[in-house]
């Protein structure tokens, strides 16, 4: 009993240890992650950001940001340290020295009948026949007898003076920390506290866990019923019908049949007639226009937006073929609708125009800019691309006396400028242990993504002053046949978090080399380069996909971003299947990036990173269906009638 005791004592002590563990690092990890956040800006400082008051942190700002799941649960548990300290420093019931003199309430060095008087007033306080509590009970038999046999028997006196305890030498002993209510159990409640520590400890977190996996299959299944859920109110009639004269050149409503199409617009499930009137409101910046109550609803829409453009992307690029392929246009379409929404550009503005195959739309993402400015640089900058690959002299001499803008406009143009990301791509696809590729060989695809700024940052919020929350860079790359419209790989990538990309790339390469057979030099050497090139802006992408049938197949790799427009990038790709050999032998290497020569026949020259405009958009009008037709060479082809009926 009285080891059980000691046990069920000691247990506040075991659950501290046991949270000081995890917790003081974590917290210390917590708190200098956030010392170099607070030390780093990652966000835009040109004077229209600012003003936007999405970066200002007030007081009731400071204290939404701080009151996350994670800080709350994390005060928490430090609140209940606290608590556990306190309890520990102040317990009642301590663990003692077994000291018989302190027993019997003597000083060390008593005479015998000093002994034999404190042992006969404490038996008759504590004695079972004058007292029935089975404490004193206990306490008569445990300390106060065993302490005057130590002082009076021989025997016992010296086993004290030896090992310290009446009985001589005690063994080792080993306990485990649990509350008494534990330790003393029978059945009935025995089963009960089995119940619940099997429903607490293992039933608990698999219940949440698979609430968890499946919230993320019906944000797919509800993303519509999401803004269904927007109230829809009398009282918004009036602010919607005006807000329908401000975007009506947005609708895509033929002006020939003007009224039947207004009409018909009106017709619709108001919850989708607000939605849609809303969203326009963000892309044409007429949200100063909304009534209170509108506002409210719109921030709601553009607060959800970034999830569910998420959730198509995904739908967009899901398997929906036999090789396991997703699509590539409508995927496309989803970025372009995510940068739109992000830059409040019009997807109008997307249209090629002039020399400009992206249209105006870069440029409006731009501080200060609108669609006359832009005419009035047309004769000097016909791209967004020679705009950037202006000198920042020239393109202050530009802003400021062609334009009209002034010098603090200026600057903040090229403020925006030097955070836009650059993007270039390293691909490659190759077997692993082989030389060439055959129909159904697993096919490895190594992509190194590097993003550079001019600000020198990596890792960065998007210039975005019209979306009122922050919004996080996030990068798709796609590999796919742009003609038979199918995507072969996706994945998404980001460049704020380094930790995670060093682990992940180090761990795919350490693989690699481990099981090419390299050495642990070499296996050393290689991981080390890769962390130094993740720490520079570089990120790695590996996927597998089984061959294709056999010839020859003109892929491209697209890395798109989901917040900035014109910054994307395409990289062509031929790839070369070969026809499986029954002996096992391999041709050369076929996979090469840019221009190549097959069969004699000279391929027009193309670049290996073209541009934005080099891939059809969503939302612009490009013609270019029967020269992408044509380049595909002896690959297989498919109708593009049919890709489009796939898209739609």
């Amino acid at each position: 009993m009285g080891s059980s005791e000691e046990n069920s004592a000691l247990f506040p002590i075991f659950i501290l240890t046991i949270m000081a563990l995890p917790l003081v690092p974590y917290t210390m990890l917590k708190l200098c992650h956030a010392a170099s956040k607070k030390a780093k800006s990652t966000h835009c400082q040109c004077s229209v950001c600012l003003r936007s008051g999405k970066y200002r942190k007030s007081i009731f700002k400071r204290i939404s940001n701080f009151s996350t799941w994670s800080n709350l649960t994390l005060v928490l548990l430090w609140v209940v340290m606290v608590v556990l300290v306190y309890y520990v420093k102040h317990i009642s019931h301590e663990i003692q020295v077994f000291e018989p003199f302190s027993i019997l309430g003597l000083e060390p060095g008593a005479s015998d009948s000093e002994i034999k008087k404190s042992y006969r007033r404490l038996s008759i306080q504590y004695h079972p026949d004058k007292n029935p509590d089975p404490e004193a009970h206990n306490y008569f038999v445990e300390f106060i007898s065993k302490a005057y046999q130590a002082l009076t028997d021989p025997i016992a006196r010296e086993n004290f003076e030896k090992y310290g305890h009446p009985d001589g030498r005690q063994g080792f002993q080993m306990g485990i920390a649990l509350p008494q209510f534990l330790l003393n159990i029978d059945g009935a409640s025995g089963g009960i506290l089995l119940l619940g520590i099997v429903g607490v400890c293992i039933l608990l977190p698999l219940i949440m866990a698979v609430i968890y996996l499946s919230s993320k299959v019906m944000d797919v299944f509800i993303k519509a019923a999401e803004y269904m859920e927007i109230p829809v109110r009398r009282s918004d009639g009036e602010p919607l019908q005006k807000l329908f004269m401000l975007v009506r050149s947005e609708l895509n409503l033929d002006l020939k049949n003007i009224k039947q199409e207004q009409a018909k617009f009106w017709k619709q499930h108001p919850a989708l007639v607000k939605t849609e009137l809303l969203i326009q409101a963000q892309l044409t910046r007429e949200s100063g226009a909304l009534s209170p109550a509108l506002l409210h609803d719109f921030r709601r829409m553009l607060e959800l937006a970034p999830r569910l453009l998420e959730e198509l992307m995904k739908m967009a690029i899901i398997p929906h073929n036999p090789q396991g392929h997703g699509w590539l246009r409508p995927a496309i379409g989803v970025v372009e609708l995510s940068q739109s929404i992000v830059q409040a550009v019009p997807l109008s503005a997307r249209k090629a125009s002039g020399g400009s195959g992206e249209g105006i739309a870069p440029f409006l993402q731009l501080p200060h800019f609108s669609e006359a400015h832009y005419q009035e640089d047309r004769a000097k900058v016909r791209t967004f691309q020679d705009l950037q690959d202006m000198t920042m002299q020239e393109r202050a001499e530009l802003l400021t006396q062609v334009t009209g803008f002034s010098s603090a406009e200026s600057l903040d143009v090229e403020t925006a400028l030097e955070m836009m990301p650059s993007i270039t791509i390293d691909i490659t696809c190759e077997t692993e242990g082989e030389e060439g590729i055959q129909e159904g060989d697993i096919v490895t695809m190594h992509a190194w993504i590097t993003l550079k700024r001019g600000s020198g940052m990596i890792g960065a919020l998007p210039h975005a002053p019209y979306f009122p929350f922050h919004k996080d860079e996030n990068f798709w790359l796609l590999l796919a046949d742009s003609v038979s419209n199918d995507v072969w790989l996706s994945q998404k990538v980001n460049f704020t978090d380094e930790a995670a990309a060093i682990t992940a790339a180090s761990k795919a390469i350490q693989e690699a080399k481990e099981g090419s057979g390299a050495s642990l030099k070499e296996i050393s050497s290689a991981v080390k380069e890769t962390v130094e090139k993740v720490k520079s802006g570089s990120r790695l992408v590996m996927g597998k996909f089984q061959a294709p049938a056999e010839g020859n197949y003109n892929l491209a790799s697209y890395c798109l971003c989901d917040s900035w427009i014109g910054c994307d990038i395409k990289t062509s790709l031929k790839m070369k299947v070969l026809k499986r050999s029954r002996a096992g032998t391999r041709g050369g290497a076929v996979v090469e990036e840019g221009p190549s020569v097959e069969d004699g026949v000279e391929e027009e020259e193309e670049e290996i990173e073209e541009e934005y405009d080099d891939y059809e958009s969503e939302y612009s009008e490009d013609e270019e269906d029967v020269k992408d037709v044509k380049s595909n060479g002896n690959g297989s082809s498919s109708d593009s009638s049919d890709a489009e009926e796939e898209d739609e």
